[in-house]
């Protein structure tokens, strides 16, 4: 069976998960957590920001959601706070309401009451869908890892005082956004395949003048059987092709013998809207669902092109869509 390569780079090794941020101005950080519980069908996100503005001081704030498989999105907001600059604090964020404390997030909001706790293999590697480099270097206007692509969640979750224990078979994974604030147009997709294999893609338009009229730029690292591919994620990124709608939106894209498509679906009514500010006052919609559909098809060319291997996830899927305003 032919197989991918690993996407290590050797001599590079940041800190995926550490705070970035030092107090410069116009920089926005992001922790987020999305999972499934496969059992009850349920999907949660919470995200954490720290938003540092041009002018003003820097604050934290986020949001968590439920998603019920047959009922509309609970979304509940903490903060904002001034950001805590006490380094002998562990958390990565806390306001009054909301603790993200690596492996632990807890807190309380609104209608919603979570405990959570991640474990996952000390062996597991974080999945740059930036380049490694990239994300050390804060070489571009923004990147993004997952520290932790592939992780079990045990805890509890409690909307309107009733709490659910997660089952056995919830999983999801972490993220991490660091740079200058959010791009002018983006997807994104987080799939667990099974068997700590992922998929992660941030397709995105930048901000900046003259790139904004570009086409959506694709980075995508597909983690199976422990390598991953592409090697070099901004060096394929050209090679993909991102449509961006609602409530579908697709990439596909061919590097070397390995050609992989993608089709994601959010759900109506399993989708929720959020308003986004940059530390520049500029305001964005992202519309993200946690118990999204994904069509997942890799092929191998051979004399011709043959499936590898194809997933069809049904309700399982993490994914968004950001536009402006």
């Amino acid at each position: 069976m032919a197989r991918l390569a690993r996407g290590d780079t050797p001599g590079v090794r940041p800190d995926a998960m550490s705070r970035h941020w030092r107090g410069e101005r116009g920089r926005l950080e992001v922790w987020y957590a999305s999972i499934t519980d496969r059992d009850s069908g349920t999907g949660c996100w919470i995200h954490h920001e720290t938003v540092a503005p041009l002018s003003g001081a820097a604050y934290t704030h986020g949001w968590v959601v439920v998603f019920p498989p047959a009922s509309p999105p609970v979304l509940e907001r903490f903060g904002p706070e001034p950001v805590s600059h006490d380094e002998t604090d562990g958390a990565l964020s806390r306001t009054a309401g909301a603790t993200f404390d690596p492996p632990t997030l807890r807190g309380q909001a609104g209608r919603v009451r979570w405990d959570l706790h991640w474990v996952h293999d000390v062996e597991s590697r974080p999945l740059f869908t930036f380049p490694a480099w990239v994300w050390s270097r804060d070489v571009l206007p923004a990147a993004a890892v997952a520290p932790v692509p592939d992780a079990l969640f045990v805890g509890s979750i409690a909307v309107d005082g009733v709490a659910r224990v997660l089952s056995p078979s919830t999983r999801g994974g972490i993220g991490h956004i660091y740079g200058h604030g959010n791009a002018e147009r983006w997807g994104w997709l987080h799939a667990g395949l099974g068997d700590g294999d992922v998929l992660e893609i941030v397709s995105a338009v930048s901000r900046r003048a003259g790139l904004n009229r570009l086409p959506p730029l694709a980075f995508v690292q597909l983690r199976r059987s422990g390598h991953d591919w592409p090697r070099d994620p901004l060096a394929a990124a050209p090679l993909f092709r991102t449509r961006l709608d609602l409530p579908t939106w697709r990439v596909h894209g061919t590097v070397g013998r390995w050609r992989l498509r993608t089709e994601i679906t959010l759900p109506d009514p399993g989708t929720v809207a959020v308003g986004y500010a940059d530390p520049d006052g500029a305001t964005a919609t992202c519309t993200n669902s946690e118990i999204a559909d994904a069509e997942i098809v890799l092929e191998y060319r051979r004399r011709r092109w043959e499936v590898e291997r194809a997933w069809h996830l049904r309700g399982t899927a993490h994914s968004e869509i950001g536009l402006r305003p």
